[in-house]
């Protein structure tokens, strides 16, 4: 895989809907380094999916810039935007698969679409990136005779097939019990250790953001309360960090009864 990695940057981005009575982001400002893993943390409703519609210029900011690379997303033209986004690898809650589609053309959709590989090149690329994420065989079977692991693994072999530079997850282990939680973790890890990519992950997971992380922010009713390190974040003061925390300890206490 190549490492053309880029970093993104926003500065002081406010949005709001219903013609200004309902503000979602207040003044939001980070820079993602680049070739890092950052966990967008925060509350439902804090604004998170906001700030990621933003990134991938499908939103733009009523007062305020997003940068990625030396571009300003909201000045790119159409054209100009649809590039951009092919530095873009984006796994979504429920993996969005083709459900009419194999594992195997899922996966090579993008190339077939945005590419002029030939059939024997778009095949090796596949089968390379499955085999990379644990896939050896199964292909040839459907969304739906998938387990919940397998189709994580089947919607992150789409997203990094054509090489990204940025790979965005979506709340990637909501809904999902423990053990395929775990195996989501593992296949991000690995991703983090052998690509190399700026990742951003928006998700409520601090268990998996206190692992994994190498930096993490914060959102909360559309300001970015906290932005530094897992152990910063486990040493944290601001109240409605401390609740969350203390949230997972009690679920992690239940077992201990």
């Amino acid at each position: 895989m190549t490492n053309n990695v880029n970093s993104i940057r926003i500065e002081e981005v406010y949005k709001s809907f219903r013609n200004g009575a309902e503000q979602v982001l207040r003044g939001v400002s980070l820079k993602f380094s680049a070739g890092k893993l950052t966990y967008i943390l925060g509350s439902s409703g804090a604004g998170k999916s906001v700030l990621l519609k933003h990134i991938l210029g499908l939103l733009h900011p009523d007062r305020g810039t997003v940068w990625v690379g030396d571009q300003e997303v909201s000045k790119l033209s159409f054209r100009e935007l649809a590039q951009l986004r092919k530095q873009f690898g984006m796994l979504f809650q429920n993996s969005a698969l083709f459900d009419g589609m194999s594992v195997f053309d899922n996966v090579a959709f993008p190339l077939y679409e945005h590419t002029q590989l030939s059939d024997r090149e778009i095949f090796s690329q596949v089968e390379k990136t499955l085999v990379s994420l644990g896939m050896k065989s199964g292909w040839d079977k459907y969304p739906n005779e998938l387990s919940g692991g397998m189709r994580k693994r089947v919607g992150l072999a789409r997203a990094i097939i054509r090489e990204p530079s940025i790979l965005l997850y979506d709340e990637p282990t909501t809904g999902l019990d423990p053990v395929t939680r775990t195996t989501v973790d593992e296949l991000i890890e690995t991703l983090k250790r052998e690509l190399k990519l700026t990742s951003l992950v928006i998700s409520h997971d601090i268990p998996s953001a206190l692992l994994l992380a190498d930096e993490i922010a914060f959102l909360h009713e559309g300001k970015i309360v906290f932005f530094g390190t897992p152990k910063e974040f486990k040493q944290s003061d601001h109240k409605i960090i401390r609740e969350f925390i203390q949230a997972e300890h009690r679920l992690i206490d239940a077992f201990n009864v």
